[in-house]
C-alpha cells in the first residue's frame, strides 16, 4: 500500500502496520516513521482476534495437552518444537511465551528441542507432517490444516493478535465503509468466527 497498490479497505494482521499508516499518530515517530496519512481515521476498528495456540499432528504421539506441559518437555528435551523465525509475527508472540515459562532460545537451540519456519505456513506444515512434535501457530492456520489445537495461549502469556481494519482514503471510501459496516455484522463474524477467528474485544 505504502508503494502505490490501489487498495479501499486495509486489515492488517497487526496493530503496527495500520498505525504506520493513521494520520492521527504521524507526530509518533515510534507508531508512524514516515508520517503517513492514508486511512481514514475515524474508520478505524479493532474487526478480529486470531488466537495463539499450540497444535499437534494427527495422533498427538507426544500426548501434548498444554503449554505448561509444553514448558516442561522442553526443559526435559522431550520434545521437538516447531516455531516461526524471530523475524515474523508468530515468532515474536513464540517468544514472550518463552519469556513467562522462563525459556531461553538459546538454551533450547543448543538442547536440539526447536525446529523453524521462515512464515507460519512453513510451522504448520512441520506440524501436518509430523517432523515436529508440536507448534505453535494461529488458530486459523490450524483449522485450514486441520490440525489438533490443544492449548490458546491467553493474553497474559503473549499478548493479544489484533487485527484493525480501516477504509483507505480515496474515491471508494463510502462503499469500502459500506463493506467494513457488514464485516462487524453477526453474519459475517459468524463465518468469520468458524475459521477460527474472534471478534476482537
Amino acid at each position: 500500500i505504502t508503494e502505490g497498490a490501489n487498495c479501499d479497505l486495509f486489515i492488517s494482521a497487526a496493530p503496527k502496520q495500520m498505525n504506520a499508516m493513521d494520520g492521527s499518530l504521524k507526530e509518533d515517530v515510534d507508531k508512524n516513521p514516515n508520517g503517513l496519512d492514508l486511512i481514514v481515521t475515524d474508520s478505524r476498528v479493532d474487526l478480529l482476534e486470531n488466537k495463539v495456540t499450540l497444535a499437534v499432528p494427527e495422533g498427538n504421539p507426544k500426548g501434548i495437552e498444554s503449554f505448561d506441559q509444553l514448558s516442561e518437555l522442553l526443559k526435559s528435551g522431550d520434545v521437538l518444537l516447531a516455531i516461526g523465525n524471530s523475524d515474523v509475527p508468530v515468532g515474536q508472540y513464540t517468544l514472550k511465551i518463552f519469556d513467562y515459562y522462563g525459556l531461553d532460545e538459546e538454551a533450547l537451540v543448543s538442547a536440539g528441542v526447536l525446529t523453524y519456519g521462515n512464515n507460519v505456513k512453513e510451522v504448520t506444515s512441520q506440524v501436518s507432517e509430523a517432523s515436529a512434535d508440536c507448534g505453535i501457530i494461529y488458530a486459523t492456520d490450524a483449522f485450514s490444516a486441520g490440525l489438533t489445537v490443544v492449548d490458546s495461549a491467553t493474553a497474559e502469556m503473549c499478548g493479544q493478535v489484533i487485527y484493525p481494519a480501516a477504509v483507505m482514503q480515496g474515491e471508494k471510501e463510502e462503499a469500502a465503509q459500506a463493506f467494513l459496516d457488514y464485516l462487524q455484522t453477526d453474519a459475517a463474524m459468524q463465518f468469520l468466527a468458524s475459521v477460527g477467528f474472534s471478534p476482537a474485544n
